[in-house]
């Protein structure tokens, strides 16, 4: 049987009713430091950093003492395996987001005291992830999933709370907060200063 604290994976404490993660993929460290600082004077949710080589990682370092400064919880991405884990907690992440379920990432996490959002496309993915005490979850590509999956999916899974993750922009972000998610994570979209102000602009009118 699988047994994990919720309280360990609790992710609203995270994200505190802001639907926004920001992703920082991929991004020089000036570009990624002004994007997080857009986000946190706009008050409307927090970074994530998926970290896949030294250079992102040492661009997550840099942005955390930023968190560190503003109070604003920093968390990793792209946590697929637990010596990644290890690492990014012991070098302060707040949280932890990875792709898809893996159960010993989720255990790992919880002995940590990290919340950790786990990835699920599936039924299947979603009832392991409440087993094993993530009531949240980040629904991945939900550009593929579509609007119309997170709708369904709130009838047999009703105490679980969706983040769609994966091709959001100004032209569907309405549509999958209007079908259930709770936040969106934001990742290409903020390649561009214009457009992730569009859409800022839009989930701040959405939010009020």
């Amino acid at each position: 049987m699988i047994v994990v604290s919720t309280s360990r994976n609790d992710f609203s404490a995270v994200l505190r009713g802001r639907p926004v993660i920001a992703i920082l993929r991929g991004m020089d460290l000036s570009v990624a430091l002004d994007v997080a600082h857009r986000v946190w004077d706009r008050g409307i949710g927090v970074v994530e950093v998926p970290v896949q080589d030294e250079a992102s990682f040492e661009t997550f370092q840099a942005v955390r003492l930023r968190g560190l400064d503003r109070g604003e919880p920093v968390g990793v991405g792209t946590v697929t395996r637990l010596e990644l884990l290890e690492r990014v907690i012991d070098a302060g992440a707040d949280f932890t987001v990875a792709p898809g379920f893996d159960l010993a990432v989720v255990e790992a996490s919880a002995e940590a005291g990290v919340p950790h959002l786990p990835g699920v496309g599936t039924a299947t993915e979603v009832q392991k992830a409440l087993l094993a005490g993530c009531d949240h979850v980040k629904a991945f590509p939900a550009s593929s999933l579509s609007p119309s999956w997170f709708r369904e999916m709130r009838g047999p899974f009703p105490a679980a709370t969706f983040i769609a993750t994966g091709g959001i922009d100004t032209s569907n972000v309405k549509d999958f907060l209007a079908a259930g998610a709770a936040a969106v994570g934001i990742g290409s979209a903020l390649r561009s200063q214009r457009a992730a102000d569009a859409l800022f602009d839009l989930v701040e009118t959405i939010d009020d």
